[in-house]
């Protein structure tokens, strides 16, 4: 592999793909049919969450708009992965 000047992209497909791999193990533990919610829901989270630790570890590595177009993207995946995580335990407080 070619040497790469900024790791900020590997880093965040790597949360990516953690967040696949929790939302497999999820859905096997399931017996579901496909990744579903809850896989949704880890995706989001490791995603956005490798996103805001580089903005909060490394801000310097970013340039301020940057910085600014990424906590915005990061707050609303965020606040997407907790609206779905809510609707899922209400889903499952209801069976």
């Amino acid at each position: 592999m070619p040497e790469v000047a900024n790791t900020f992209f590997p880093n965040v497909l790597g949360g990516v793909l953690f967040g696949i791999g929790l939302a497999l193990l999820i859905a096997y533990r399931g017996g579901a049919q496909g990744l579903g919610l809850d896989g949704a829901i880890a995706i989001n989270l490791c995603g956005a969450g490798v996103v805001v630790g580089w903005l909060v570890i490394a801000p310097q590595a970013i340039p301020s708009r940057g910085k600014i177009t990424l906590w915005i993207i990061a707050l609303v995946v965020i606040g997407i992965g907790l609206i779905e995580l809510r609707h899922r335990l209400r889903t499952k407080a209801n069976n």
